[in-house]
């Protein structure tokens, strides 16, 4: 007997794919959205959240946003989150770093930059500390992404 065939999605892997729903406003607020909606339905906020995997807590807060702002009360809020340990300063060297001069100025056997290598890079630069993720975001923040097959690219 032949089995049935599974739909596979070979273009990204699943986290990748769910790093690109939570940096997706429109999707973002939509689940939020939805989210009001059932419970308006008259579905219980604690069992939303364990089909969601969201906390009951954070599911309450959207209902209460909503009631005071409507859809504008789902989106998130800018300036949250931790202050970068970066200043603007540190941030464009590491641009300059990037788009002009090669790791193996700098002692490492490479020709191109990496999360990896621009992390040990600021440790002993600024001596501080970043994930290989955390790198990427700050190279974001000043225009330059990481394709797997290209490299870094800079945005223009």
């Amino acid at each position: 007997m032949v089995g049935k065939s599974v739909l596979k999605v070979q273009r990204l892997e699943a986290g990748e794919i769910k790093k690109l729903l939570n940096t997706n406003d429109a999707y973002t607020v939509g689940v939020r959205l939805y989210l009001v909606y059932l419970v308006a339905l008259g579905h219980s906020s604690r069992k939303l959240s364990e089909l969601h995997n969201i906390s009951f807590k954070q599911i309450t807060n959207w209902v209460h946003r909503f009631e005071e702002d409507g859809v504008e009360g789902l989106k998130d809020k800018k300036g949250r989150g931790r202050r970068s340990a970066m200043s603007d300063g540190q941030l464009n060297r590491i641009k300059e770093l990037v788009l002009n001069e090669s790791p193996a100025n700098y002692g490492f056997l490479s020709e191109k930059w990496t999360g990896p290598l621009l992390a040990q890079w600021i440790k002993t630069e600024y001596g501080l500390e970043y994930q290989k993720a955390q790198v990427y975001n700050l190279l974001e923040k000043v225009g330059i992404t990481f394709e797997k097959k290209a490299g870094l690219v800079t945005k223009v």
